[in-house]
This record gives C-alpha cells, structure tokens and sequence, in this order.
C-alpha cells in the first residue's frame, strides 16, 4: 500500500496520462512535412494515424483475453508499456524513412500505449470511490486529453525538425514510466486478482448496463479521434491564409484545453446528476457541432475558434463517464478487463471514420467533412438514455 494520500495518488495517475499519452499524435502533428519529405498522398497520410489506432485495438485485446490488467501489478504494467511506447517513437525518429517503417512502428506504439491508458483507468479505480469516480476519471481524460495535444504545442512553440518533435514526445513518455514505477501504486478498492477468464471480455457485453455503457462509448469514438485527428487539415482549409504554427497552436487550444476542462466539467456532472444524462447532454452537443461545422467552416477566425472550444470540451466531456459507468457495473473482479476491451473496440471503430473523413473531404471539401461523424454521439445519445434505467433493474437483483 502507498504511503501517499488517495489525492496525490489520482494526481499522480493524471500525470503519468498526460505524460504517457504525448506519443499518440506525435506523427499526426508532423504530418504536413512527412507527406512533402516523403511524398506521400492523402489516403497515405492516414495510416501515420490510423496504425496507432488499429495497434492500441490489437493490444486491447490481447490484454483483455490475457486479464493482463487483473493479472500483474498494474503500475508495473503501465511503466513497462511506457517505456515501449516510447522506445517505438524514438526508433522512428532514428530509422525511418518512409512508412514501410514507420507503420510497423506505430503500429506497436498503439500496442504499448494499450497498456497506459486502460491501466491508468483500472489505478484511478482503485483510488476513488464511486461517490467521486466521475470527477476522478474527468481528470484522468483531461489528462489524456492534455497529452494527446501536446504534439501540436512542441510543433507550433518552435520549428522543430519532425525528428526532434518526436524525440522529444518520446523523452515525455519516458517520464511517464519513471512516475509510475517511483511513486504510483494500486489503492485499497482493487479488486483481489482473479483466475484467468478470457470468456469476460466477451460477457461483458451480455449485460444490459454494461453493454449500454458500451454503445455510449461507442458512438462518442466515432467522432473523437477522426475529430481531433482531421482538425489541422480543417482548419487549415478554413483559413489558408493562417501559418502552420498557428494552426498548431490553435489545435492544442482547442483538443487540449479546451478538452481539459470539458473532461473536468463532464467528471463533475456524471457525479451530480448521474452517468447517463451527463453522457447524453455531452453526446448531444458534440453531434450538433458535427452538423454546424460547415457554418463554422466559413465564419470569422475569433467566431471559429470559440466554436473548437466548444466542440472540444464536448467531444470528450463524455468519455469519463463512460470509463466511470462501466467500472461501476461490470462484475469488479475483471474491471480491467471490461475497461480493456471497451477501449479495444471503440479504437477499432476510430480507424473506420479517420478512413471515411477524408475520402469525403475529396469530394465535398473540408466544410462539409465533419457531418459524417454525426451519427455516433446522436446513437450514443440514445443508450445513454437508457442506461439509468438498466443500472436500476441490475441493482434490484
């Protein structure tokens, strides 16, 4: 048991997230120069993205039918998976000169950082009970929110060489391993170590709360990651006349801080006013942003801008509060497990729309991209409606 106190625990647990994460879009943020150095077309840039994403989903999965999670010191997990999330960016920056390596190597990024976000989830668990589980995990999406952004701000604080912005990302993570193994340990609501059971990952979704929680989650990751992974190229159409560094910048206001506060407010709502209206009002916001994007599209550059941050904080206000709503009803032996494989396939689904969204942008252009994720939070919207009412029948078994 830790010595430190449950809130420097959660605080600990949040930075390790924004540490951790700042691998993920570490490519997305250079794609401009990759696509010119290595000539490279647009259905091409994709997959600097889109690999990470379908590696994370693979790791999930792996770990979910493993209970890797419930199995092994969880904050050892965490470091470990740092480390070779780490060690996978710095190789691409030293290696690799096209994507023939540069996919496999993100590939396995996304395996790694399976094994930061979902553990993290499991330890912030651990530390808080579920009076307070919703603002907890609103500070550790927040986190993973800030780190996922940090990319854009390494790229637009300086013009850095790609390979610096990602050695430097990498050198982020690597902190991100030695918070953990130093100071971050498992809290006193961790479930005992269950037996191997690879058939939870797939009972999970037998259960009528769970797998609610899970559709929620499913139809907020239709939008997010397409969202946060074409907003460059977006904004860049919207405006052409804006530099490349203020299009980063913009990008990590938006994504990043804007996400942070939305992921606090969301944390606080679930716990205020419960799991699904907090998810629904957030879902319902976001899909109105997917609709009102073309207006945006064309609107001054202070209207635009108020109009990401907006949309920031909601795309990912939700995204705690499905963490939250399925710690909270999954059977609490294989938490990790059900937390897992939540993440593995809502990251296969990102892969589909970070494919779509620019295929469609070919033949509407830019303004009208962002309609296509509309119906994920709108279907979100609808479980998350329910799931009040499946939570109560569970409760009265």
């Amino acid at each position: 048991m830790s010595t430190l106190s449950a809130p420097t625990q959660k605080a600990l647990v949040v930075l390790v997230q924004v540490l951790g994460l700042a691998v993920w879009f570490s490519a997305t943020a250079i794609a401009p120069t990759l696509r010119s150095e290595w000539h490279l077309s647009a259905s091409a840039l994709v997959w600097l993205t889109a690999s990470v994403q379908l590696g994370f989903a693979a790791g999930a999965l792996t770990s979910s039918l493993l209970n890797l999670p419930d199995r092994f010191p969880p904050h050892r997990l965490l470091a470990a998976c740092a480390l070779g999330a780490a060690a996978t960016t710095a190789a691409l920056a030293a290696f690799a000169d096209g994507l023939a390596t540069a996919v496999p190597l993100r590939t396995l990024t996304g395996a790694f950082l399976a094994g930061v976000y979902p553990v993290g989830m499991k330890l912030m668990a651990s530390w808080a009970a579920p009076v307070d589980r919703g603002r907890a995990f609103g500070w550790l999406i927040g986190g993973l929110t800030l780190g996922s952004a940090l990319p854009h701000l390494i790229r637009g604080l300086g013009d850095l060489p790609w390979r610096s912005v990602m050695v430097t990302a990498a050198l982020v993570t690597v902190g991100a391993a030695a918070v953990a193994l130093a100071w971050v340990r498992p809290g006193p609501l961790l479930a005992p170590s269950p037996r191997p059971e690879a058939r939870y990952a797939f009972a999970v979704f037998g259960e009528r709360a769970p797998r609610l929680a899970n559709l929620g989650y499913f139809g907020h990751m239709w939008e997010l990651y397409a969202w946060w992974t074409w907003l460059p190229l977006f904004l860049a159409a919207a405006h052409a006349q804006r530099s490349a560094t203020a299009v980063s910048l913009t990008t990590f206001v938006a994504i990043g801080l804007a996400g942070v506060v939305g992921a606090v407010v969301g944390g606080r709502a679930a716990d205020r006013y419960g799991r699904g209206p907090a998810a629904g009002w957030a879902l319902a916001v976001s899909g109105a942003c997917c609709l009102a994007s073309p207006l945006a599209f064309v609107a001054p550059w202070p209207v635009l801008l108020t109009f990401l941050c907006v949309w920031g904080a909601a795309v990912i206000a939700d995204s705690g509060v499905f963490s939250t709503a399925l710690s909270e009803t999954a059977d609490q032996r294989f938490v990790g497990t059900a937390l897992t494989v939540q993440t593995a396939v809502g990251f296969s689904l990102t892969v589909v729309t970070i494919q779509l969204v620019p295929l469609l942008a070919a033949v509407t252009g830019w303004q009208y991209a962002f309609v296509l994720l509309a119906p994920g939070p709108v279907l979100g919207a609808l479980a998350m409606r329910r799931f009040g009412a499946a939570v109560r029948e569970q409760g009265a078994r």
